[in-house]
């Protein structure tokens, strides 16, 4: 049986994150800017990630290989927001992200936090169904008119208490 796990987000991961935010089929997925990432910029990046503390960042796990990321981060109020990646394509539609947000919302329970938010491509239908069986409901489109990449999303929230 496959094991997945979570574990924290360590210095040398960042290869994993070098790899996937300059992986052309992730980026359609995610943010859509295929404007390619330097090494600086991703070191940058990282270091606030590892750095951040109102942000929880987790490697997602299959019998102790690295698949993915996901993470909440404090918002506005009591909102946090989740964002998950399954890096490793052969890994995509096994149920793993699923799985991996049943995980981080149990421990989101366990650290007070109440509710969670994310946005998603309306066009990511895998994403979409992951986050629904995951209880995510649709809360209303966004629109960032200035964004040539990513000019709409759907928020989703789950609630937990």
């Amino acid at each position: 049986m496959n094991r997945i796990y979570l574990r924290k987000l360590n210095k040398t991961d960042i290869r994993y994150f070098s790899k996937w935010w300059r992986d052309k089929d992730l980026i359609s997925l995610t943010s859509g800017n295929f404007e390619l990432m330097s090494d600086k910029q991703i070191e940058d990046y990282f270091a606030d990630m590892l750095a951040s503390k109102t942000s929880f960042h987790f490697i997602i796990t299959v019998n102790k290989e690295t698949i993915g990321h996901i993470s909440i981060s404090k918002k506005r109020s009591d909102w946090y927001e989740l964002q998950t990646v399954i890096g490793e394509k052969v890994f995509l539609g096994k149920g793993y992200g699923t799985k991996a947000i049943k995980l981080i919302t149990r421990k989101a329970k366990t650290l007070g936090i109440g509710k969670i938010y994310l946005e998603v491509r309306p066009d990511n239908l895998r994403a979409i169904k992951t986050y629904e069986k995951s209880g995510f409901v649709f809360s209303k489109m966004k629109y960032y008119p200035k964004n040539d990449n990513l000019p709409k999303t759907m928020r989703m929230e789950l609630k937990l208490f």
